[in-house]
């Protein structure tokens, strides 16, 4: 912490980033045939494809951005790559179509000379601890928006955490201790909140069909999901379609919709002041020390297991092998 506003350390951090992301691009070129360039943000999510790990509103997200650019000639955002890794259970329908989603969505864009120069969609399949090498220690953002409530805690946010990345998410998991780590200041907070979720539910107001009519943004996303901009085929998305507006989207991404475009604009503007950029990173990696195993092992042993109040009688430090005259050894 004592070096975060040093000019020197935060140029020797950000070519070390650059030597991880041109590792990771190599990758990329390599295994999926697409060349991204290391000078964007890279902004990744890798994780378990599930729905309420919200992979859906992150590529709804890419999805606008594309769809305003082609409409907008004069509209262009930060140069962004965007990066997913992810496996779908067996026989979890709906994780497996939004992994065609995001491949289809990919495509398209990165075969848009209008657009790829200003955006690229990567999914590597098959995500492993080996990808995770390569992925999380290029990263610049750390996509961590699971609806509030429904993360026990998630480790991935740490290792991004450690490497510098910025967290991106919503006030869940281990985001809130990250977030009281390091201050709202750096990293990006946004959307509901358990409470705000709680109190939806308990009044049951929550009314997808409202925020489709009133959102013109979101409508066009939806819409797109079905009117062959992404496939020939427009059933293609149908189960995405049917769990967000005939089964309720119960993890609330049409809610988080407009907040998570805005926090991303908040982002965006915040790369383009390096010295900022580079003091929250480092200030991510200095108090990442925070999720040591060691603190969380003690925690538990005196505020859930209660070991910290255990007595050992002398019989029981001599079949533990300790001298019964040494009581430290023995504590």
């Amino acid at each position: 912490m004592a070096y975060v506003d040093d000019p020197k350390l935060q140029e020797e951090f950000f070519e070390v980033k650059l030597e991880r992301k041109k590792i990771l691009a190599a990758y990329v070129k390599e295994h999926l045939g697409i060349e991204v360039d290391v000078n964007t943000i890279f902004d990744c999510q890798s994780k378990r494809l599930h729905a309420y790990k919200r992979q859906l509103m992150n590529i709804f997200h890419i999805m606008y951005l594309y769809l305003r650019m082609k409409q907008d000639p004069n509209y262009r955002i930060t140069p962004t790559t965007y990066f997913f890794s992810a496996k779908a259970a067996p026989g979890y329908a709906l994780a497996k179509e939004i992994i065609k989603l995001i491949v289809k969505v990919a495509n398209r864009i990165n075969g848009d000379p209008q657009v790829s120069q200003y955006m690229k969609v990567v999914f590597i399949p098959n995500y492993s601890v080996s990808i995770a090498e390569l992925l999380i220690n290029a990263a610049d953002v750390s996509e961590q928006i699971s609806t509030a409530g429904k993360e026990a805690s998630g480790t991935g946010n740490m290792k991004y955490m450690m490497n510098g990345a910025l967290t991106l998410g919503t006030l869940d998991g281990a985001n809130v201790e990250i977030v009281d780590c390091v201050g709202f200041e750096n990293a990006k907070i946004f959307g509901l909140k358990v409470e705000d979720i709680e109190c939806i539910r308990r009044e049951n107001s929550y009314d997808v069909w409202r925020i489709y009519h009133s959102n013109p943004k979101l409508r066009m996303v939806i819409d797109s999901l079905r009117n062959c901009t992404w496939s020939e085929n427009p059933n293609e998305f149908q189960l995405i379609f049917n769990d967000l507006m005939l089964h309720k989207d119960e993890f609330f991404v049409l809610a988080d919709f407009d907040a998570y475009l805005m926090a991303h604009a908040d982002v965006s503007a915040w790369y383009a002041d390096k010295p900022a950029w580079a003091r929250a990173m480092l200030v991510n990696i200095a108090k990442s020390g925070y999720f040591s195993s060691d603190r969380t092992i003690r925690e538990y042993a005196k505020e859930i297991w209660g070991l910290d109040e255990i007595k050992f009688t002398r019989q029981e430090r001599l079949e533990a092998g300790c001298t019964v005259d040494d009581e430290e050894d023995a504590a």
